[in-house]
């Protein structure tokens, strides 16, 4: 069996694997902290596994995201066995497309987290790092940060987190990208209080950096 660390992070690694047919998915790692007890390290690892795979199964449902394996053997495993989405993360290619395809790809992000938001789940690291576009068709991944909530500033506070993304990561053209994300998001019904209180929570922000 092939395996090749394809990205390192704080949190996990994420290795690129093959089967014995040649067909190609993830493992994402959890990595050992040694800074935590080693028996209270492996409970974190194992319930951050768990409640991830809970959430990506649900999101599958509702959205292009990836399904994790049932992995039988290893029920309390602090590894996660998922598809390997072969695309294009938008992190580093959405600036490449021309602005009509950047705004369309924009309005979907905005109707996928409006889907998402309908059945209260938060992705918690919106961000087009975690974005991958694959024949057109956008995929959420990694809700290693996700959690399940109805609180409206939650599901504000995944909102600001993506228009922060996007001004910083694709600044030239981010308030446009934006427009269309809200476009796409007020399919959500309850998308008019969600925005009132990203009002309040960026104004929160603004008056907390004055000091």
């Amino acid at each position: 069996m092939k395996q090749k660390i394809i990205q390192q992070g704080a949190e996990a690694n994420i290795i690129l694997s093959q089967n014995s047919k040649g067909e190609s998915f993830i493992i994402k790692d959890r990595i050992k902290k040694n800074y935590r007890i080693p028996e209270l390290d492996l409970k974190i690892r194992r319930r951050r596994t768990k409640s991830e795979a809970k959430l990506l199964e649900k999101a599958s449902k509702i959205i292009n995201s990836p399904a994790p394996f049932f992995q039988p053997s290893i029920p309390n495993s602090s590894k996660l066995k998922m598809p390997f989405i072969d695309g294009q993360r938008l992190s580093d290619h959405l600036d490449s497309f021309s602005l009509k395809k950047q705004k369309e790809i924009c309005e979907k992000i905005g109707t996928s987290v409006a889907k998402l938001h309908k059945s209260d789940i938060i992705h918690g690291d919106l961000t087009t790092s975690n974005m991958i576009l694959k024949k057109d068709l956008l995929y959420f991944i990694d809700f290693g940060l996700g959690f399940i909530s109805h609180k409206f500033e939650d599901k504000a506070v995944d909102i600001h987190l993506l228009k922060q993304a996007l001004e910083a990561k694709h600044f030239r053209n981010w308030e446009k990208l934006f427009g269309q994300v809200i476009k796409g998001y007020q399919k959500y019904e309850n998308s008019k209080i969600v925005l009132e209180r990203l009002n309040a929570v960026e104004k929160r922000g603004r008056y907390k950096g004055k000091y």
